[in-house]
């Protein structure tokens, strides 16, 4: 029996909504919260104090340098957009997993009226992380954000303006939208998210998610 064209297309969009690489597993089965690989190096934060919750710090260049996800590390990357800022954001994500082994698999937001189910569909996936690359995510994940503690998440690109524990921000001067109706930063310059800044964001991001640095701004 032939299965109803409903279904049929629940499935395909399904499909062209999630895609994977370097997956060696369906991530059902439970394991231990993952470890960071390496230490931070001097400079990356001061070691005789904690960020207070919704700072800002301005680690040393390539102070993330040492640390690494472990292998088959899983993360969702939550993009959304097709201006030159995001797709230099994904790129940088994309060529991460791949040097770092990691477990990447990504959803693609269609529209506005798609961004909650889509943050809702990464949580229930089970990352370890879920990182979002693109401004029109913003005021989704300040939504969703505050009432999934558990989830772990990290922005690229652009902030939260009140973001809690679970949610890390990478900035730099030329990109830090907040979104909530605050507009788009006076000196916001799509040429600033070089090939080079957007692949520092994703690995201080991550060095700083793996330390247990979160619910901040790391600003490079």
């Amino acid at each position: 029996m032939r299965p109803p064209l409903r279904a049929v297309a629940m499935l395909a969009a399904t499909a062209a909504l999630v895609t994977a690489c370097n997956s060696s597993d369906d991530w059902s089965e439970p394991r231990p919260a993952p470890s960071a690989i390496g230490t931070l190096g001097p400079g990356f934060v001061d070691p005789s104090t904690t960020p207070a919750p919704e700072a800002t710090i301005t680690p040393r260049p390539g102070s993330w340098a040492g640390v690494h996800p472990p292998k088959d590390y899983r993360v969702v990357l939550l993009t959304s957009g097709t201006d030159n800022p995001t797709k230099a954001l994904v790129t940088a994500v994309d060529e991460w997993a791949d040097d770092e082994h990691v477990d990447l698999r990504t959803i693609t937001v269609g529209s506005a009226h798609d961004t909650v189910p889509s943050i809702a569909k990464a949580m229930e996936m089970g990352p370890d992380l879920i990182v979002s690359a693109g401004n029109d995510l913003v005021d989704g994940l300040a939504l969703v954000t505050p009432n999934h503690l558990d989830a772990a998440f990290l922005v690229v690109g652009a902030e939260l303006a009140e973001p809690t524990h679970n949610v890390t921000a990478v900035d730099w001067d030329g990109a830090s939208f907040r979104g909530e109706g605050l507009g788009m930063s006076s000196n916001y310059d799509p040429n600033s998210f070089t090939a080079d800044r957007c692949a520092a964001a994703i690995r201080a991001g991550v060095a700083a998610v793996l330390n247990d640095l979160t619910g901040i701004v790391l600003w490079l």
